[in-house]
Parts: C-alpha cells; sequence; structure tokens
C-alpha cells in the first residue's frame, strides 16, 4: 500500500480523497494556489505545499510543478480528483516517467476516451450503440450542411476534445448551423487546444444514465448499478439520483452489461463512469469519463462501497474486494449540488467571504463539503461549495428527506443556487420521476 498520497485537487473533492487516505493510513499531501492559502483542504492534509499564483493553469494545471513537489515530499502516488488535469494523458507520463502512481486509468485509456470521435470509431466496433451522427471532423461549413441534412435536424456540435458539457450547441435549423460552428470550433480551439469538431444527432427528451464501474489490474471489472443525472442547466448537472426512478431490471441489465463492453473494449483499469442517453427504450453512448465523478456519493450511498478507496487500493495493485453478485443496491440517494451563484442573476458566480456556514445534520444526511466559516470562494474556479446528499428507502422518502435538509441548510455571505434546487424538489413531475434532460427549462420558474 502507498505510504503517502499527493492529492493534486481542491475544494470537496481534495478533502473527500485526503479522508479515504486517513482511513487507509496514509499521509496525504496538498498542493495549493495562493488563492487557497487558507483553505479547508489545506488545513486538513497532513502536509501542504504552495504550488503558484490563482491562476489554475499557473497552479493546478501545473503539471511540472505538482510532479515536483511530489516527489521533494516523497509521494508515490498522485490522486488527481476530478477536473483539471485528471484526464490529461501526459500528467499520467509524466508520473510514470518521475516512477509516481497516478491513482486513475493509463494514458492510452485517457487519451482513446478524450478523443470522442476516436472513441465512437472504438465503441462502435465493440458493439456499443452511440449516438447517431459521424465519426470524423467536419472540414467546412459546406460539408456541415450536408451531414446535418443527411441525419436531420436538431443537431448537436461537439467538440472533439470536448469535457464537462463545454462546447456543445444544439442547432434546430440550417440559418443557425454557421454561427454555431463557428462558436463551437472557437471554444475547442480555446480551451482544448483542438479545433476539431464533429455532429450528432440531438436527441430530444433525452435522459441521462451512468453506470459506475471498478476495474482491477487483473482483467476484474464490476460495475455498480444505475446513476441517473438528467437534470441539469446548461449541460452541467446539478441533480444526481441512484438508482434511476424508470429503469426496470431488463433495462438495468442492458445498460449495465454495455458498460462492461465499453470498459473492456479499451483494457480499462480503475474506477469510471459510462454514460448513456436514453430515449424511448434505447440507450445510446454519450461518453467515458476515465476518473471519479463528481456524484460518486450517490452510488456509494445505495451500495456501501468507498469508491475513492477502491480507487487507491486498485492503483496499489489490489484485487477487487467485491464481485458482481456482492454488490447489492440498498434503498435511495440524491445529490444536490450547492453553487456560489445567483439564481435570479442568471446564475452569475457569487465569490466572496463565507459569514454563515450550517449545513443540515440529521439521519442520512451526507454533506461533502470543502468550506467552513470564514472560507473565501474565489472567482478563479468552479463555484462548488458543496454536495448535498441524502438517503432513505424509498425515493419518495428520499425526496422529503432532501426538502428538509435543503431548508434546514444555511450559508451567508455568498448567493447560493438553493432556492433552485428546492423548487426541484417541490416540483410535482420531478416527484413522479417524469423529467429529461430538458427539465429545467421547462418546467422551472424561479
Amino acid at each position: 500500500m502507498f505510504e503517502k498520497i499527493l492529492v493534486a485537487n481542491r475544494g470537496e473533492i481534495a478533502v473527500r480523497v485526503m479522508i479515504a487516505c486517513r482511513e487507509l493510513d496514509i499521509k496525504s499531501v496538498a498542493v495549493y494556489s495562493e488563492a487557497d492559502k487558507n483553505s479547508l483542504f489545506k488545513k486538513y492534509a497532513d502536509e501542504s505545499y504552495c504550488i503558484g499564483p490563482p491562476q489554475a493553469s499557473r497552479s493546478y494545471m501545473n503539471i511540472e510543478r505538482i510532479i515536483e513537489v511530489a516527489e521533494e515530499c516523497g509521494a508515490d502516488a498522485i490522486h488527481p480528483g476530478y477536473g483539471f488535469s485528471a484526464e490529461n494523458p501526459r500528467f499520467v507520463r509524466e508520473c510514470k516517467k518521475s516512477g509516481i502512481k497516478f491513482i486513475g486509468p493509463d494514458s492510452s485509456a485517457i487519451a482513446t476516451m478524450g478523443n470522442k470521435i476516436n472513441a465512437r470509431k472504438i465503441m462502435k466496433k465493440a458493439g456499443v450503440p452511440i449516438v447517431p451522427g459521424i465519426e470524423k471532423g467536419i472540414k467546412d461549413l459546406e460539408e456541415a450542411l450536408d451531414i446535418t441534412e443527411e441525419i436531420g435536424y436538431p443537431v448537436v456540435l461537439k467538440c472533439s476534445s470536448c469535457g464537462g458539457g463545454i462546447g456543445i450547441h444544439v442547432v434546430h435549423k440550417k440559418e443557425d448551423l454557421e454561427k454555431a460552428l463557428e462558436s463551437t470550433k472557437s471554444i475547442a480551439e480555446a480551451v482544448f487546444g483542438d479545433a476539431t469538431v464533429y455532429v450528432e444527432k440531438y436527441l430530444e427528451k433525452s435522459r441521462h444514465m451512468e453506470i459506475q464501474i471498478l476495474a482491477d489490474e487483473k482483467g476484474n471489472i464490476i460495475h455498480l448499478c444505475d446513476r441517473e443525472c438528467s437534470i441539469q442547466r446548461r449541460y452541467q448537472k446539478i441533480v444526481e439520483e441512484a438508482p434511476s426512478p424508470i429503469l426496470n431490471g431488463e433495462l438495468k441489465y442492458k445498460i449495465s452489461l454495455m458498460a462492461i463492453r465499453a470498459a473492456k473494449a479499451i483494457n480499462y483499469v480503475n474506477a469510471g463512469t459510462v454514460e448513456f442517453l436514453y430515449v424511448k427504450g434505447n440507450f445510446y453512448l454519450l461518453e467515458m469519463n476515465p476518473r471519479l465523478q463528481v456524484e460518486h456519493p450517490v452510488t456509494e450511498m445505495i451500495t456501501g462501497i468507498d469508491i475513492v478507496r477502491e480507487q487507491i487500493k486498485i492503483a496499489a495493485g489490489y484485487e477487487l474486494y467485491y464481485k458482481q453478485e456482492d454488490v447489492k443496491i440498498n434503498g435511495c440517494a440524491i445529490e444536490c449540488r450547492i453553487y456560489a451563484e445567483d439564481p435570479f442573476n442568471n446564475f452569475i458566480p457569487s465569490p466572496g467571504k463565507i459569514k454563515i456556514y450550517s449545513p443540515p445534520i440529521g439521519p442520512g444526511i451526507r454533506i461533502d463539503s470543502g468550506v467552513h466559516v470564514g472560507s473565501t470562494l474565489p472567482l478563479y474556479y468552479d463555484s462548488l461549495i458543496s454536495k448535498l446528499v441524502v438517503w432513505d428507502r424509498t425515493r419518495e422518502e428520499a425526496i422529503r428527506r432532501m426538502r428538509a435538509a435543503l431548508s434546514g441548510y444555511i450559508i451567508t455571505g455568498v448567493k447560493t443556487n438553493i432556492p433552485l434546487l428546492n423548487t426541484i424538489m417541490e416540483n410535482e413531475h420531478f416527484f413522479r420521476g417524469d423529467y429529461s434532460t430538458n427539465f429545467i427549462e421547462e418546467k422551472i420558474m424561479l
């Protein structure tokens, strides 16, 4: 087992990984930017090192500096969390060069699934259904017009190297295609350094389903049931639940089988998530995220399996402790992402200093947080404050528990999206499980 792990991330996920390290008697190392010098995760770690100025590109994404610190402090592994460099194959290669274990998949798997066009080709060959579209980049507007006419509107333009819902444009008619193509290419080049754009059919009224998998170096792969992440705003998930309220036994078996098939197709190792769109009884592969997901707690709550701890054990060479028949589903869990943003002013970020921070307490409530009273939320990073997760025996009871928990969550000094989350939980369509990825636009008004 590892003796010391450097956590190459910040906020609530850094704390989450450090908790797992502490439970495994592993020393944890925090790296922080100048903007995070008073952060909770820095204080929670056994050691901490400043790695640069507030800008993420010069600190949390500075691979050379992170590895330099890991070598200096004697860390034998690095956990990337999610975001930043978690899906950068170069980070994995540089870790390997330095003799430091990267807690995640190998660089080949990350590179394969990071290129969405290449991933579509591989999954199609493996027999995993993919969204109708093309497996090549669009050369120009003329080609884009021909392809979209053949596929049929509406379509969605995506960056080949996209992630996190960035650089996605839905086009409903050909008059809007040129502007959308230019915008998508611009974002692709600016954010990912790759202007390649491809097109897929836009599946209306679809639902976003996920399968969490764990795979060890011995070739053992298991899935940890399904979760649903259809409640989104601008392609960003804000409410997740496990299991999905609409999948029956046959559908669960079908989607799980496809997820395992996708993982085997690229010889996947460690924790990962296979994402699907579900519409009218059919599943289509959306993407595979080769990392820990923000919403992993809902899966942990219904299975009792600590995914972060399993990640660390797998990276250390341990065989999976669990077999598929050991995975039992108990009850229902719901996660609400608490963001520092103003829901009454177009959700603009609300950075600042937290004056009062009083999270809800009670049975079946879990808070994954990276803040405390006096914490300053910088403008430089994602505005996630915490994740509020509840568990109960049934979905209806879990929703009621979430309503009570949200009403008892007090945060002052910054604005939060709690009013939006309250509105979602009170919505009759959500209560019935009758929703799609268009739910916020169609059903919610603040």
